[in-house]
C-alpha cells in the first residue's frame, strides 16, 4: 500500500465536492500554520537545553507559555471543528481520510483542555526544567520538589479532562499514554511488562556470577569522541546539510521543520560506550525525522506515528546494529585513526559494549537490563496517577522500586530520582515508549536480517545504506498515515516482540557469557 499520493490526486478526489474542497484547503492551511508554530516552539525548547544562559529562564518560561497559548487557540478555534464536521465521514482519498482522522483526534483532545491549563503547563515545564538542573547539580531534591508537584497536579488535571475520550473503565494514565503512543493502554502494557520483566530476570540470573567478557575502553579525550561521532553520523546516513549535532545534559532529538533536524549528545571522557550509544541512538531518531514524507507536509501526516515507533528507530541503530560485532569491525579502524595508541580489538569493543550488569543509570544501562529501568518508571508513574504518590514521596518510592525491580539502590538523588529530565518537562506517559521501541526494534531487526541476507557483511564494511533504505520503505515514508501498531505489523507481519527481544538477548549476551536457556 502506498503511504503517500501525489498532491494533485488528493485534490482530484475532492474538487467536485465544493464545500469539501474548501474545508480541506482551510484545514490543511491551518495544519501548516500549526506545524510552523510548533517548529518555532521547538527552537525555543532546543535552545533552552543547549545554549540559553541561566538568567533567561524566567523569560523563556513566558515565551513558551505564549507560544503554547497561541497554538492552542489556533488549534481549537470553532472553524476547525466546522471544517472537520464537513470532512468527517465523507468518502475521501487515502491521504485526506488519514489526515482528517488524525486532525479530529488532535482537535478532540485539544478542545478538552482550557487555554489556561495549556499555558500553565508550558510555564511549569520551563520552571521545572531549570529547577531540575539546579537540583541535579546540587544533588538535592528540595529545589525540585515544589515545581515537580506543580507539574504532577497539572498533568493529573489534564488526564482527568481527557479521560472521557478514553472510554469507560480506562485507567487515568491512559490519557497520557495516548499523547505519545496512540492506542496503548495500561491494560495492555501492564501484563506485557510483567512478562518481559520475568523473562529478563531469568537471563540476568543466568549470567549473574559469570565472569564478564574481556574488554574495557580506557578514558578517551572528548575532542576525539566528537570527531568520531561526526564520522559515524555521516556513515550511518544522517544528512548534516539538513541537521546538526550539539551537546546537552540529557541527549535528545527535535525536528524544527523540514530540512532542520537537531540532534544532541553528550561527550564523556571516561565513558566512551555511553557517548557512542547516545550518538547512534539520536542518529536513529534523526534519520527517521529526515525520512518522513515531505510531500505530506501540511496534512499532519508527515510526522512520526508515535514515540514507540520513533524509539524503535533509535534502538534498532543503537542496539541491534550499534552493539554488534560487525559494527565494531567497522568502527575499530576509525577509532585507531583518531587514537593510534588504542589497541582494543573489535571483539574486545564488542565485549565492552555488551557487558551485563544491574546498574543505576538508565541511559548508561546495558541492553539486557535497560527495560527494567523503564518498568520501574512505569510503576512509579502509575502510582502518581492512581493518587498513591506525590512529589515528596518520590525519592523514597524510587529507591524502593529500584531495589525491587532493578536490583540496585542509588546512594544519591542525583543518580536516583533526579537522573532523568522527563518529569521536569512534564513528560508523564513517555517512558513506556522506550520499551515499546525496544520490542518493536527486536522484531524489525529479525525481519531486516531475513530481508538482507548479507546484512552483517555490509555493516562490517560500513555500508549502512541498505538498512536505511529498508527502514525508509517500511517505516519512514509511512509518516502517520496509520497508527504505529498497523505500520509495525505491515513491516514485520505476525510476530511476538517479547519473544523476539528475548531471542536476541539470549543469542548475543547469552553467548558472550556462555549461558543458554534452560
Amino acid at each position: 500500500m502506498r503511504a503517500a499520493a501525489d498532491t494533485a490526486s488528493w485534490v482530484s478526489n475532492l474538487s467536485h465536492f465544493g464545500a469539501r474542497l474548501d474545508a480541506w484547503t482551510a484545514l490543511t492551511t491551518r495544519i501548516g500554520e500549526l506545524d510552523e508554530l510548533a517548529g518555532i516552539s521547538a527552537i525555543i525548547g532546543w535552545d533552552e537545553q543547549t545554549y540559553m544562559p541561566p538568567a533567561a529562564a524566567e523569560t523563556r518560561g513566558r515565551q513558551s507559555a505564549r507560544m503554547s497559548q497561541l497554538m492552542h487557540e489556533r488549534a481549537t478555534s470553532p472553524e476547525v471543528g466546522e471544517w472537520l464536521g464537513i470532512l468527517a465521514g465523507q468518502e475521501l482519498g487515502e491521504v485526506p481520510r488519514a489526515a482528517v482522522k488524525r486532525a479530529l483526534r488532535n482537535y478532540e483532545r485539544a478542545t478538552m483542555l482550557p487555554t489556561r491549563l495549556v499555558s500553565e503547563l508550558a510555564t511549569a515545564r520551563s520552571e521545572g526544567f531549570n529547577a531540575w538542573v539546579k537540583a541535579k547539580g546540587s544533588n538535592d531534591f528540595a529545589p525540585f520538589q515544589a515545581p515537580l508537584q506543580r507539574l504532577i497536579d497539572l498533568n493529573r488535571e489534564m488526564a482527568s479532562l481527557l479521560a472521557p475520550l478514553q472510554g469507560p473503565g480506562a485507567h487515568p494514565y491512559d490519557a497520557l499514554l495516548e499523547e505519545y503512543d496512540p492506542g496503548s493502554t495500561v491494560a495492555d502494557l501492564r501484563p506485557m511488562f510483567e512478562r518481559l520483566g520475568k523473562e529478563l530476570n531469568v537471563l540476568l540470573d543466568a549470567v549473574s556470577g559469570r565472569p564478564h567478557p574481556p574488554g574495557k575502553v580506557p578514558s578517551l579525550d572528548v575532542e576525539g569522541q566528537r570527531k568520531l561521532s561526526d564520522r559515524v553520523l555521516v556513515d550511518l546516513g544522517f544528512d548534516l546539510n539538513a541537521g546538526r549535532m550539539d551537546l546537552a545534559a540529557h541527549p535528545f532529538t527535535t525536528g524544527l521543520g523540514v530540512g532542520d533536524i537537531r540532534l544532541t549528545t553528550r561527550l564523556q571522557a571516561d565513558d566512551f560506550m555511553s557517548t557512542l550509544g547516545s550518538t547512534v541512538h539520536e542518529c536513529g531518531h534523526g534519520m527517521y525525522e529526515q525520512g518522513l514524507p515531505v510531500e505530506l507536509a501540511g496534512t499532519g501526516l508527515n510526522a512520526a506515528a508515535g514515540m514507540g515507533i520513533h524509539e524503535s528507530q533509535s534502538r534498532l541503530w543503537e542496539n541491534f546494529i550499534g552493539r554488534s560485532l560487525p559494527f565494531f569491525r567497522y568502527l575499530q579502524p576509525r577509532m585507531a585513526g583518531i587514537w593510534p595508541s588504542l589497541t582494543l580489538s573489535p571483539a574486545e569493543l564488542y565485549s565492552a559494549a555488551n557487558r551485563v550488569e544491574r546498574s543505576l543509570i538508565r541511559v548508561a544501562a546495558d541492553e539486557a537490563t535497560y527495560n527494567l529501568h523503564i518498568i520501574a518508571r512505569f510503576e512509579l508513574e502509575l502510582g502518581i496517577f492512581e493518587g498513591k504518590l506525590d512529589a515528596k514521596d518520590l525519592p523514597a518510592a524510587w529507591d524502593d522500586t529500584y531495589r525491587r525491580v532493578v536490583g540496585v539502590v542509588s546512594p544519591t538523588v542525583r543518580d536516583g530520582v533526579l537522573q532523568d529530565v522527563h518529569w521536569s518537562s512534564g513528560l508523564f506517559g513517555y517512558f513506556p515508549s522506550y520499551t515499546i521501541g525496544n520490542l518493536y526494534a527486536a522484531s524489525l531487526g529479525a525481519t531486516l536480517t531475513a530481508a538482507i541476507p548479507d546484512l552483517w557483511d555490509r555493516v562490517e564494511h560500513g555500508d549502512f545504506a541498505p538498512i536505511l533504505a529498508w527502514l525508509r520503505e517500511k517505516i519512514h515514508k509511512r509518516g502517520h498515515t496509520q497508527d504505529a501498531p498497523r505500520i509495525f505489523k505491515d513491516a514485520v507481519g505476525d510476530r511476538d516482540p517479547v519473544a523476539d527481544l528475548m531471542d536476541h538477548l539470549w543469542h548475543r549476551q547469552g553467548q558472550l557469557y556462555g549461558v543458554s536457556r534452560g
